[in-house]
Formats: structure tokens, C-alpha cells, sequence
């Protein structure tokens, strides 16, 4: 089915000088993270502020993805609105563009009415109609739904359906889904904490907010994992957690924009109502790349 959708993907923060999008200075990232092994890109996802983005907003910066990465690099695009029908427009919207598959996000506005038979609904309905691959996207933290381990195996089953994102953290799930996912569908970790034992419980790769900020370290963890060099890729995943939980849960988005910008790409501000670091997040976020060893500005 889809067993080419695997590796590190680095979900792409957006760029803004003042209240624009910067498709110059998203190009000038995407040259770098070229230099990168890396399976391909994530636009308009959590960590590119996608809800604050319009749709030609989004549309600009795939368009520069596309043109600009390296050859043979896969473009997936977030793409979900809270209304099926808004979502399977621009879906099909930015497969028309060129993107490899489609990031969709639970709808949950309505949360407390958005049970198994709705969320069925909503893929399959999307899926049927799509013109490019769809990826469930399962984060809880942000949507307060999980969804149900037997719906997430049940859709899997259809063919235009690649897989899912898990940004859960939650081993478990991971633990219960993926043995009886349909063949050749890809299971992605979202929590950059988790990756090394994901892969090791099968798990296809990490679509990665981590990944952003030290695209280099997450790329070199899958490979230490492909190459069976066990012990050190383990010891880089612990490495890696507390920059994980800083460009994450505590600091989210303007911490992973601050790494960048201390590492010589582009970060910026992020769009309100998110707000800058304080100088006290900004030395935790230098301290804690320093100790991995990450020259910074």
C-alpha cells in the first residue's frame, strides 16, 4: 500500500515578519534542512501554527515546499478544518498543488458529539473522495479526544487511508493499534520522546516537531536504529527528551521557533495569541542545546 511513507519527517514551523508569511525566509529553512537526511516535510501541521494560517496562506508555503525541496523528498500538508466538507476541499485544494498525502486532524470544536460513528464518518466520507493519501492525525493534548484503538485499525483498512500520526506519547496505544493496522500502513509518532522505542515496537518513523530544531540528531537516531547500533540510539533518545519536552509541552511553538533562530535558521515571531519566550525559556532553551552540542548563535 504506502510502505514508502517511512524515515523523519520535520514538521515545518511557518514564518512571519511582522503579520506576514515569509515564503522567502520558509525557502531559506527548506535549503537547509535539504542538507538533512530526511524522509520529506510536514506544512501547515500543529507546529506551523495551521490555525492561525487562511488557506492561501497554506497554499503559498506548499507551493515553495514543493519547488524547493530536494528531489525525491515527500510533501505532506496539513489540511483539516472542523467541517468535513471544508476539509475534503482543501484537501483536494492542495492535491491539486502536489503534496504526497494529507495530515487530518480529529475535528473536535464539538467535541462531546464526536464519537466513533462520527469520526468514521468523517475519514471515510474524506477518504473516498480525496485525491492524495490521508494520514489520520491523532494529538489529545490539543483536541481532548482519543480516538478509539478499533476505529483507528477499522479505517486503516481502507486504501486511501495511509496511516496515522500518533502525538499521544502514549506507548500503550502504540502498542495496542499497530500489530493490527491493514498491511503496509504507516504508523508515525508525533512525540519526539518516544521515537527510539516506537520504532522498535514497529512503528514506520516520527513526523517531528524535534525534528525542526535538530533535524541532524533525529535523522541519526533512525539510522542508529536501522543500522541495529542499539545502545547508541537509545542513548541519543534520552539525549533527546528534555529538548523534546522543552519544544513541546513546555514551550511550544515560540521554543522551537527560538531554537531555530539560535541555531542560524529562521524562527521568527510566532502569530498572536502566541507570545514570545522570556529571557528565563530563552537560557533553558540555549542550556539545554548546549548540552547536546548544537553550536548555536
Amino acid at each position: 500500500m504506502h510502505q514508502d511513507f517511512k524515515g523523519i519527517f520535520t514538521a515545518l514551523t511557518t514564518p512571519f515578519e511582522g503579520e506576514n508569511i515569509s515564503p522567502e525566509k520558509f525557502q531559506d529553512n527548506i535549503n537547509k534542512y535539504n542538507k538533512i537526511d530526511l524522509s520529506g516535510y510536514v506544512i501547515g501541521g500543529s507546529t506551523g501554527e495551521s490555525v492561525y494560517l487562511t488557506d492561501d496562506e497554506c497554499i503559498s508555503l506548499v507551493r515553495t515546499a514543493i519547488k524547493k525541496s530536494s528531489p525525491g523528498r515527500k510533501i505532506i500538508a496539513g489540511t483539516d478544518r472542523e467541517s468535513t466538507k471544508n476539509t475534503l476541499d482543501f484537501t483536494n485544494r492542495a492535491a491539486d498543488e502536489g503534496i504526497n498525502a494529507a495530515l487530518i486532524c480529529l475535528p473536535h470544536y464539538y467535541r462531546s458529539m464526536m464519537n466513533t460513528d462520527s469520526l468514521k464518518k468523517h475519514y471515510l466520507t474524506i477518504a473516498e473522495q480525496s485525491r492524495v493519501p490521508i494520514i489520520i492525525y491523532s494529538i489529545p493534548r490539543n483536541t481532548g479526544i482519543t480516538p478509539a484503538p478499533e476505529l483507528i485499525i477499522e479505517l486503516s483498512q481502507h486504501p486511501n487511508i495511509l496511516g496515522i500520526k500518533d502525538s499521544s506519547g502514549n506507548l500503550a496505544f502504540c502498542e495496542e493499534v499497530l500489530p493490527r493496522l491493514a498491511p503496509g500502513s504507516s504508523y508515525f509518532l508525533g512525540a519526539g520522546s518516544i521515537i527510539f522505542p516506537g520504532l522498535l515496537m514497529g512503528a514506520s518513523g516520527g513526523i517531528l516537531t524535534l525534528a525542526a530544531a535538530v533535524p541532524e540528531l533525529c535523522s541519526k537516531l533512525y539510522r542508529l536504529f536501522l543500522n541495529k547500533n542499539l545502545e547508541a540510539a537509545k542513548k541519543l533518545q534520552l539525549d533527546l527528551v528534555p529538548l523534546n519536552q522543552a519544544v513541546t509541552k513546555i514551550y511550544g511553538v515560540p521554543g522551537v521557533k527560538y531554537a531555530l533562530d539560535l541555531r542560524g535558521l529562521y524562527g521568527g515571531p510566532c502569530r498572536l495569541p502566541l507570545l514570545p519566550l522570556e529571557e528565563k525559556a530563552k537560557q533553558q532553551i540555549k542550556k539545554i542545546l548546549t548540552k547536546l552540542n548544537i553550536k548555536i548563535k
